[in-house]
């Protein structure tokens, strides 16, 4: 796996304030609810279980902590019995002798227990260690309620009496989470599920898709919290599936459209506090795949006002990647807008991502149709350029395969390829069987957002059983390593995998994760 920051400071970028108006004015109500904690737990090992770590009934019960004073070195565990994402309080008091010296504590914030048998200290990965959830307190006076400002995404909480003194030792009652998240559960659409494993991936699924429904759709709520475009594409689908929350979709669109490059060019992702600011990061795809947001998002709730609104702005970005396009229909990548795919470099990319242009093609021309553009013909002989590149010159019939980088067959090629349906239905599945055949399993990609796309790409070419198998393979092995929602990464071979090299900052409820709603609800369901 490999990622690069990038830094583009000399970028402008515009601010179209209507645009951004419209984004605040579909600004979502959060919903708060309170959540206690359902037990007290310890560390076990557990080899079946993610790192081998998970957790067990600890000899201190709930009941019993306002009674028991804890001193120098002593911890707590507490499991709310769920993921949370929300603030965490507790009222602190103490017992022995007059408080002394101050009460100094460590709170430690897990959505994993993984995470808690990880030391702070031995990090030394490549992401900044301030996305580590612990927070050193010190209180001078109780008793007091510890109300801590951050928002934690987390489902248990450890908290270590680092010193009080030798008089006196410090007592804990009613901790508590205030939970947030601008998802509805009373709009929330429930299908008839008959397989029991299908129905707790779908389950978890919902409930990761939840989790990340803040002001915005998150792509992740421990990190990075940040509205990323490729993220928003299968949020938006699954959201469709489930909440059906229109608004927020729309608001990730106006935030996207309204800070554009001078040129057109799409940001991978927004930050929107302390306020609306575009990153200067940009992925190939990513770009685009704004056309996709907005032709879904018309798909499940046609609307011609928005549509006709923003494809200017789709039609800037299609023209961007147009000049990538030479006159034989080849993408010619361009490390500098590196084409995404998937987190890993393992495998080439410009097959996959000649594909991802004609997938994103058909639906910018469908726009094009409702908008009236008189210029579409150009952009169906775009498209029908790339398309006849494609079959004449990277698809190798004596292998039933597509070829990239000249001598490579990838999982990536196939998958794209069959989703922007370059070939015909029949093509499409002989590819897939081969692809199944001679390309599986799946090896060396870690992350659920290439695991949905192969995953689709089945459903599509009419290889169900094998979708099927893929998801139960993949997000049922999460659960049965302990999920309670699911992962930004995960490799099946290498269940302790971490992109970051440890699981204390790895993001155990990741938007581009949630995706099994959207594939069972469309391709399972009546």
């Amino acid at each position: 796996m490999a990622f690069t920051f990038q830094v583009n400071t000399d970028i402008k970028f515009l601010h179209d304030e209507k645009f951004l108006s419209k984004a605040e004015h579909y600004r979502p109500t959060i919903h708060h609810s309170t959540l206690k904690p359902s037990r007290l737990v310890e560390i076990t090992h557990d080899p079946s279980k993610l790192n081998g770590v998970w957790v067990k009934d600890s000899a201190m019960s709930l009941d019993e902590l306002p009674k028991t004073g804890l001193k120098r070195g002593d911890r707590i565990i507490l499991d709310f019995g769920q993921h949370v994402v929300g603030r965490f309080s507790v009222n602190i008091n103490q017992t022995g002798s007059p408080m002394d010296a101050p009460l100094y504590i460590r709170l430690k914030f897990a959505e994993m227990p993984a995470e808690i048998e990880a030391k702070s200290a031995d990090y030394d990965g490549w992401l900044s260690r301030s996305w580590i959830q612990e927070e050193f307190v010190h209180i001078d006076e109780l008793p007091a309620k510890l109300e801590l400002p951050r928002r934690y995404s987390f489902r248990y909480v450890e908290i270590e009496v680092i010193d009080t003194s030798p008089k006196w030792q410090a007592v804990f009652s009613n901790p508590e989470a205030v939970c947030e998240s601008s998802a509805d559960w009373s709009a929330m659409k429930i299908p008839e599920i008959h397989d029991e494993l299908l129905s707790r991936i779908y389950s978890v699924g919902v409930k990761t898709l939840a989790e990340c429904m803040q002001d915005v759709f998150e792509d992740g709520p421990k990190r990075d919290r940040r509205l990323w475009l490729g993220d928003l594409r299968l949020q938006a689908l699954a959201n469709y599936a489930t909440f059906d929350n229109v608004e927020l979709v729309k608001r990730c669109l106006y935030l996207f459209a309204g800070m554009t490059t001078e040129e057109g060019k799409i940001s991978a992702n927004v930050f929107t506090r302390p306020e609306n600011v575009p990153d200067d990061t940009f992925l190939f795809e990513y770009s685009l795949f704004f056309i996709s947001v907005l032709y879904d998002l018309n798909n499940a709730h046609p609307d011609t006002e928005i549509v006709r609104e923003l494809y200017p702005v789709c039609k800037r970005q299609m023209d961007i990647t147009l000049k990538m396009v030479d006159s034989d229909g080849k993408l010619i990548t361009d490390e500098d807008y590196p084409v995404f795919v998937d987190w890993s470099n393992g495998f080439n990319k410009d097959t996959a991502g000649q594909a991802e242009t004609i997938y994103v093609l058909r639906q910018f021309i469908a726009l094009a149709e409702i908008a009236g553009d008189d210029d579409i013909q150009r952009y169906r002989d775009a498209m029908e350029r790339m398309i006849r590149y494609s079959r004449e010159k990277l698809y190798d019939p004596s292998r039933k395969l597509f070829l990239t980088n000249g001598n490579e067959y990838n999982i990536a090629s196939q998958v794209w390829m069959v989703l922007a349906h370059v070939m015909s239905d029949d093509e499409n599945r002989e590819i897939l069987r081969t692809m199944v055949s001679e390309l599986f399993p799946v090896k060396d990609i870690a992350t659920p957002y290439m695991y949905h796309c192969i995953a689709e790409a089945l459903f599509e070419g009419g290889l169900r059983d094998e979708a099927v198998k893929l998801m139960k393979d993949y997000w049922g092995k999460m659960i049965e390593l302990g999920a309670d929602t699911f992962w930004e990464a995960f490799d099946p071979d290498r269940p302790e995998y971490s992109p970051y090299g440890s699981p204390i900052v790895n993001s155990y409820c990741h938007a581009w994760s949630c995706t099994p709603v959207y594939l069972i609800a469309r391709y399972l369901t009546d």
